[in-house]
Order: C-alpha cells, then sequence, then structure tokens
C-alpha cells in the first residue's frame, strides 16, 4: 500500500513493502528523481538494509554459538511494515517488529521504524532501531536509494560528476562472494575535485568510502550544476550503479559493511557492528536534498520579491 508526503515543491511515495521509497517528483516540473525499479537493471529503488549491510561471509553468520543464514542486505526490505498514525502532515513512518520468521534469520527480538519527513526541497529518512530481547542485541543498518541521472544517455562519455566534502579519499573493495579484501583504491578526482561518473567508474563494483572520509556527497550534472546531495553522519557511504549503461547511480550511507573475506567469528565480532543493550534504541538519519529545486524556488522567490519591489 502506498502512502504520500507533498508541499508545493515535491511529492513523496513510500510503500509499505520494505517502507520503500517508490517516487520522488518535482511537482511544478513533475521530473522524477528515484529510479523506476526497472528489473532489467534493479528491481528495487530504495531498500532499507537491515539487520545487515553487504553480506557475511559464504551466506552465513553466527550468533549466541549458532550459525544462521543471511542473504545479502538482510530481510527488512522485503517484509510488510505497519504504517504509523503520525501529528504531522510533513512526516510518515512505518514500523516492522520481529515475528516468527525473522527469528529463524536473526535470533533477536526488535522493533525498526522508518520515517521520512518533508521539508521544502530536503527529504530526511529516519531510522529507530529498538532492542525489544532480554539479550544484547548486535545490528547494521544501512540505505540504498537510488537517483536517476539526469538527462541520461548511455553514449554519453560523462553521465555526471560527483563531490565530496572529503579530501584524500581511498575506497575499500570487494573482493570474493561480495565481501572486502585487502586491497584498496585511491579515488583520483579532477582539477574542481569532481569525480566523472564514466561507463567505467562502477568497473570495481562498489565504491566504499569508510572511516567517516565524508559527511555529503553531491550529484552533478553533466555541465557540473548542482542536481542532489546526500547528507549523513554514518561511518560509511556506498556508491554503486548496475551496469555501464544503467541510468541511475546509487548514494548510501551505511551504520555497517560486509564481511572481511575468510571472516568466521561472531556476529559481535563483525566490522562496523552497532550494539543495543535491552530496551536500548539506536536513532540515525540521512538527508535528500534537490538542489535544483532549491535552485529554482529561490529564484522564483527572488523574481517574486523583485516584482513586489517594482509595485510599490
Amino acid at each position: 500500500m502506498k502512502h504520500y508526503l507533498s508541499n508545493n515543491l515535491l511529492k513523496v511515495t513510500v510503500d509499505t513493502h520494505g517502507a520503500e521509497i517508490q517516487s520522488i517528483t518535482d511537482l511544478r516540473t513533475g521530473h522524477e528523481y528515484m529510479w523506476n525499479g526497472d528489473s532489467r537493471f534493479w528491481g528495487r529503488r530504495s531498500p532499507v538494509l537491515f539487520p545487515i549491510v553487504g553480506s557475511v561471509w559464504e551466506g552465513r553468520y553466527r550468533m549466541d554459538g549458532k550459525e544462521y543464514e543471511l542473504g545479502q542486505h538482510g530481510f527488512a526490505r522485503d517484509r510488510e511494515f505497519l504504517p504509523l498514525e503520525t501529528d504531522s502532515d510533513d512526516e510518515l513512518w512505518f514500523r516492522l517488529e520481529a515475528d516468527e520468521e525473522s527469528l529463524k534469520l536473526y535470533p533477536r527480538r526488535f522493533r525498526l521504524e522508518i520515517g521520512y519527513r518533508l521539508t521544502g526541497e530536503r527529504v530526511e529518512v529516519m531510522w529507530r532501531v529498538t532492542n525489544l530481547d532480554d539479550r544484547t542485541m548486535h545490528f547494521q543498518i544501512g540505505a540504498h536509494p537510488a537517483f536517476m541521472y539526469p538527462d541520461f544517455n548511455a553514449s554519453d562519455p560523462v553521465h555526471a560528476y560527483l563531490l565530496f566534502d572529503g579530501k584524500e579519499l581511498t575506497s575499500e573493495l570487494l573482493s570474493e562472494k561480495g565481501c572486502i579484501g585487502s586491497e584498496t583504491l585511491r579515488i583520483e578526482r579532477d582539477e574542481d575535485g569532481m569525480l566523472p561518473v564514466t561507463s567505467s567508474t562502477f568497473d570495481i563494483n562498489t565504491i566504499i568510502l569508510a572511516g567517516r572520509q565524508v559527511r555529503r556527497v553531491s550529484l552533478l550534472t553533466k555541465e557540473r550544476t548542482p542536481y542532489i546531495s546526500v547528507l549523513f553522519d554514518a561511518p560509511l557511504v556506498g556508491l554503486w550503479s548496475a551496469a555501464p549503461d544503467c541510468p541511475f547511480i546509487c548514494i548510501e550511507p551505511w551504520w555497517g559493511r560486509c564481511d572481511r573475506v575468510g571472516f568466521t567469528g561472531e556476529f559481535a565480532d563483525r566490522e562496523h557492528v552497532n550494539t543495543l543493550s535491552p530496551s536500548e534504541t539506536f536513532n540515525a538519519s540521512y538527508t535528500i536534498i534537490f538542489e535544483n529545486v532549491g535552485i529554482i524556488r529561490r529564484r522564483l522567490n527572488n523574481s517574486e520579491t523583485s516584482e513586489t519591489s517594482a509595485n510599490h
């Protein structure tokens, strides 16, 4: 079932399946920012990754001395969330709680709440994870929003540009079975500090910036005009696109990351794991700024101000 947020600038559509954003459109122009979920490239749009981000080694992990199987990015994205009543017309909230099926995959009772707040040209995505178990809870959570490139043409030498607020950037690299290897790659940028996104940018699969190297990633048009920015305080961010001729890019704040190759330890000892004592709650969020919507709004406001001044 779909739920909606809108103001005079944007309309946001969220489905209860996965509590996943389906669409964000500019109400002035009808422009769609989100990927449409075409399975020829990737059948999802903006899934939440929980209780893991990425893959566990050989699809198995260990908790409390027992072994469990869990697929890439966990199960929350494939579950039906309960929509919650709110006191604000600017927010939507959804809830998922552990059940007998989830306990077979992840042996902790939890409550996961996902919220969306629309303010002007900004959409804030909010997460609350509460430990409902009587044991310590270890988990990961992450975002995976897919944004359409502006004016995409597969034959263009550059699809868009990425701008980062960090200086020296180094990516961890995926190796065997979707897990991290020992190699890293320095991210080279042009003289303006931008990374041109080309058909070969994601030959390495995913750019993974760990260690809080950046707090803001901006997507610019081929003409280097600001388009979308993602702001976050996550320890990692992933950048990914599905194929050389794929018309979208994912900018993914992560509070977690896949295993290293060969890791067979306890879940609690995985890298980038969050910990909650019984009854504790973890809060995190990230914000999407639709830069061109803001630019248009400011131009219109300035024009209206000028006209008002002229009339006086």
